[in-house]
């Protein structure tokens, strides 16, 4: 089992490296999912989430979370196959959580390097898009 530090890894380049290793069969914690970095101007952001939160408020779906850690969650989810056994299998292998829980705080975390890029532009934290879609979990 591998436990991730998500502080600092850009959003969609460690959701795509934790959907290829939970799709090979690897079990994968990620913690501090609250401090992954979503790159772009802050405006565009909270419009891009807060259409998908929108989406399916008078529908029946499709439902967008607005905790840090589903939405990271939720990302992973897009990026494996859920619609067929073997994706949905992939997905109950990963865990995420806001801040680190007592039995991960003395385990070796990890990084992964290609999630980490140095931050030249605008970015947004995902406990501000968390907060800003109005979540009560900081």
């Amino acid at each position: 089992m591998a436990v991730i530090n998500a502080e600092g890894h850009v959003l969609g380049r460690l959701c795509s490296n934790i959907a290829e290793r939970i799709l090979k069969g690897e079990e994968i914690v990620v913690v501090n999912a609250e401090k992954a970095l979503i790159l772009g101007k802050r405006e565009m952001i909270f419009v891009e989430y807060k259409q998908k939160r929108e989406r399916g408020k008078n529908l029946r779906g499709p439902y967008y979370p607005r905790r840090a850690d589903l939405i990271l969650k939720r990302t992973v989810r897009g990026m494996i196959p859920f619609d067929r056994p073997s994706g949905r299998e992939a997905y109950r292998r990963l865990k995420v959580y806001v801040g680190v829980p007592k039995e991960f705080s003395s385990a070796e975390m990890e990084k992964v390097e290609e999630a980490i890029k140095p931050i030249l532009g605008k970015y947004v934290t995902l406990s501000d898009v968390s907060a800003f879609l109005g979540s009560k979990m900081r």
